[in-house]
């Protein structure tokens, strides 16, 4: 009977390796001979990254966090939980700083279904906040996640000051790769209308194609991509979150990572 590819991967790594390198280059080796497939040797690689990176490198940064402000009525601010798609939100008190707890998107079903309204109180329907500094690593943050059953961290700077927010599905992803949401795009199209003025674009998007649909005349010569384009305007790498206004389009970073940019949301008339 062959051997299994437990056996044989064993095998190939029979020399214990003396550094993480040294492991990393046994183990592409062993992809290379079909003893562990690219997907596989990708989550190991992601894994064994988490405990080199931090909450900094992946969170939310505050400049891109959709909030609740508390002292407003599910009225005033339906309209924002329903346009972002996200699932979990901070609730601020007096200033951006004081985030007094989580509201879950489906505990608003509840105001939606009572009959006396004004009986709703946010400050009840709210989750207790976790915050984190934004120097724990990942593999840490990942175990706590785990134990304590969160799927939100508030994320703190050295000073107590709001940095941003990081979710379980923020960590997961360093590890598995980018997970399906709800700004995700066919993989045969560049780009998506959300509603009338706004689209969601991959930055792999050819400028020429993005001329053609947006009625732009970015430089068609100088970059391939709608994200060189971008990036270039931005002037460094931005974070999920930053915005700014490219004549009459507004670019806002819509997924990101430590390489480049992979979504933006536009807005027309920016």
């Amino acid at each position: 009977m062959a051997d299994s590819w437990r056996v044989r991967l064993a095998r190939a790594l029979s020399a214990a390796p003396a550094t993480r390198g040294e492991m990393i280059r046994m183990l592409r080796a062993a992809e290379g001979k079909g003893l562990v497939n690219a997907d596989a040797l990708a989550m190991i690689e992601g894994a064994l990254s988490v405990a080199d990176l931090q909450v900094r490198d992946i969170m939310v940064p505050r400049t891109g966090m959709v909030v609740v402000e508390s002292d407003k009525r599910p009225e005033e601010f339906i309209a924002a939980v329903v346009e972002s798609g996200h699932s979990r939100f901070p609730v601020i008190g007096d200033g951006r700083d004081d985030v007094e707890g989580i509201l879950l998107a489906k505990d608003l079903l509840r105001y939606f279904a009572l009959e006396r309204r004004r009986d709703f109180d946010l400050r009840d329907a709210m989750r207790p906040a976790w915050f984190v500094p934004e120097s724990k690593r990942l593999n840490v943050l990942l175990k706590e996640f785990q134990n304590s059953r969160n799927h939100m961290a508030i994320v703190v700077n050295e000073w107590g000051g709001l940095a941003g927010l990081v979710t379980i599905e923020d960590v997961i992803e360093q590890i598995v790769g980018e997970i399906d949401d709800e700004h995700d795009i066919d993989e045969e199209s560049f780009f998506e209308q959300v509603k009338p003025g706004e689209f969601v674009v991959k930055a792999l998007m050819p400028v020429e194609d993005f001329n053609a649909e947006f009625e732009t005349a970015f430089d068609e010569d100088e970059f391939d991509t709608v994200g060189g384009i971008v990036v270039k305007a931005f002037g460094y790498l931005p974070e999920r979150g930053e915005e700014l206004n490219l004549g009459h389009l507004r670019f806002s970073v819509l997924r990101a990572d430590r390489r480049r940019v992979h979504l933006f949301r536009v807005l027309a008339g920016g």
